[in-house]
């Protein structure tokens, strides 16, 4: 059985991704390695990987590249930087896991389909630096310490956030 995965903002081959995010890398070679190893200590091949926008700014030839090495079975959508999506591709993925409704999106929402029946919104784009507001969480990766997160972990993580503040009780 296949695991969810989520993650965002990895910037594969951005070099000034490093001092602008205060990356605790010396070169793009080395963040590169580093978040392709700990995405592959964590994703089995069968596993469905979610990338919430910013894989890279490099053409497609090069972002291919990147994603022969990683495990997983990847859908992408697209973020500020992901020209090499070309036409093809995702402003926003909606699922229900174990009954949970996630909407995933590069940013951040102040609302979000299904929010008032405490729905989850998983953004990137602020790489650490925005406040998630009730069930949101910024799945990137500068803030999960360069790993993509789990279904299983995210729900833990939701486990103790506060409700969505548009939440509806006692009405369908």
């Amino acid at each position: 059985m296949p695991s969810y995965f989520f993650t965002a903002d990895e910037h594969y081959g951005h070099n000034n991704i490093i001092t602008y995010c205060k990356r605790p890398f010396d070169n793009v070679e080395q963040m590169d390695e580093t978040i392709i190893q700990r995405h592959n200590e964590v994703v089995r091949k069968e596993d469905i990987v979610i990338h919430n926008g910013d894989f890279t700014l490099l053409p497609k030839i090069k972002a291919q590249r990147y994603i022969s090495r990683l495990s997983g079975q990847h859908i992408f959508l697209h973020g500020s930087h992901d020209h090499w999506l070309e036409k093809l591709w995702l402003d926003i993925w909606e699922k229900s896991i174990e009954e949970q409704h996630i909407v995933v999106c590069h940013y951040a929402m102040r609302v979000w389909p299904r929010s008032h029946h405490n729905s989850w919104q998983l953004y990137g784009h602020s790489h650490g630096m925005l406040e998630p507001l009730g069930k949101q969480w910024d799945i990137g990766v500068d803030n999960n310490n360069f790993y993509p997160l789990s279904f299983a972990q995210i729900k833990e993580i939701m486990s103790k956030r506060p409700d969505n503040p548009n939440l509806v009780t006692g009405r369908d």
